[in-house]
C-alpha cells in the first residue's frame, strides 16, 4: 500500500463505535474488561465534504490511546477526534483499575496496563479483518502507534522502549507527561525504539520534567523529539480544547503524518506548529529543550 496523503485535523468526517474487549490474563489477574471507544475517518452526507475522499479508499493508520490515572477516555475527545479527522483510526480504552469510575482504584496495576493495550490492538486488527462491520477493511495493521498520557504514557513508553513489555512493530509512540515507571522489571532503551515525541508542560508539578526529560535523554537509540510547553500544567494540554491544546494537536498530527502515516518529510511543519512564542519550543534528536 502507498502511504496516504498528509492530513490535517477536519480532512474527514469522523464515526464512533463502542465495544468491550474481554482479556483472558492468567489465573491472578482473571478477565480484564476494557470498554474501547474507536473513532474513524468516514465520508458522511452531513458537515463539510472530506478533503481526501471516503475511507473506503483505503485503510488508515491506527493509534491506540492510554489515559492516565483515574482519567477515562471521554476527556481526550477533543485531541482524539482531532487526530481521527486528519486520517487515523482513534481507540481509547478504559483501564478495569485505574479508570475514572473505579471505587477502589490500585495505581500499581499499571504494569498490566502494556498488555491491555496490546489486546485491544489485536481485537481491532480481527475486526478490520472481518468482511463486515464498521471496522471490516478500515485499518492498515502494519501501521500501529500508541499514545498515553500521565500513566498512560508511562504505559505506552513501556510498550516502545522497556524491555518487559515491547509491542513489536509499532511504527511511533507519543508520550505525554510520562516517566520510567520503576515497577516495570527489565531494561529501558535496551534495543531500537520506534520515533517517539515527548510532550511536557513546563509547570507540571504531577508529573514534573524531569520525569519526561529522563525518558527524552535517555532515549539514543531512535527517532526522538521532545516538545516543551510554556506555563502548562498536567492536564489542560490534553484534555478539552483551550491554549496550547492546539498546539499539541498540531504538531502530534505532524508527527504521525510522517513517522506513521510515511507521507513524506514534515518536519518543517512540526517545527513551525511547535515553535511558538509564549507556548511551545520542539526540539528533537537530544537536543536540550
Amino acid at each position: 500500500m502507498s502511504p496516504r496523503p498528509p492530513g490535517q485535523a477536519g480532512d474527514y468526517q469522523v464515526a464512533e463505535q463502542s465495544f468491550t474487549v474481554s482479556e483472558a490474563a492468567g489465573a491472578t489477574l482473571g478477565t480484564r474488561i476494557l470498554p474501547v471507544m474507536v473513532r474513524y475517518p468516514e465520508s458522511g452526507q452531513s458537515g463539510p465534504a472530506p478533503a481526501r475522499g471516503p475511507a473506503s479508499a483505503g485503510k488508515f493508520p491506527l493509534v491506540v490511546f492510554a489515559p492516565g490515572f483515574l482519567q477515562c477516555g471521554a476527556v481526550y475527545s477533543d485531541l482524539l477526534t482531532q487526530w481521527a479527522s486528519a486520517g487515523y483510526v482513534v481507540a481509547v480504552l478504559n483501564f478495569p483499575n485505574t479508570n475514572c469510575y473505579t471505587k477502589n482504584p490500585y495505581e500499581s496495576d499499571l504494569i498490566n496496563q502494556p498488555r491491555d493495550v496490546s489486546a485491544v490492538i489485536g481485537r481491532l486488527e480481527e475486526l478490520s479483518e472481518q468482511a463486515k462491520g464498521p471496522l471490516a477493511g478500515l485499518i492498515d495493521a502494519s501501521r500501529v502507534a500508541v499514545a498515553g498520557h500521565s500513566d498512560g504514557g508511562d504505559t505506552v513508553a513501556a510498550m516502545a522502549a522497556m524491555s518487559c513489555c515491547r509491542y513489536p512493530g509499532l511504527r511511533a509512540a507519543i508520550v505525554l507527561a510520562g516517566a520510567e515507571w520503576p515497577a516495570f522489571t527489565g531494561r529501558w532503551f535496551s534495543a531500537a525504539t520506534p520515533p517517539m515525541l515527548f510532550v511536557q508542560g513546563n509547570a507540571d508539578t504531577i508529573n514534573p520534567p524531569a520525569a519526561s526529560l529522563q525518558l527524552y535523554q535517555a532515549d539514543s537509540t531512535g527517532i526522538r523529539y521532545y516538545l516543551n510547553l510554556y506555563g502548562a500544567q498536567h492536564l489542560p494540554p490534553y484534555e478539552g480544547d483551550q491554549v496550547p491544546e492546539p498546539t499539541v494537536a498540531q504538531v502530534t498530527i505532524d508527527f504521525l503524518d510522517q513517522y506513521l502515516a510515511g507521507s513524506g518529510d514534515e518536519t518543517s511543519e512540526m517545527n513551525s506548529a511547535g515553535n511558538v512564542p509564549g507556548v511551545a519550543h520542539l526540539v528533537g534528536g537530544g537536543v536540550q529543550p
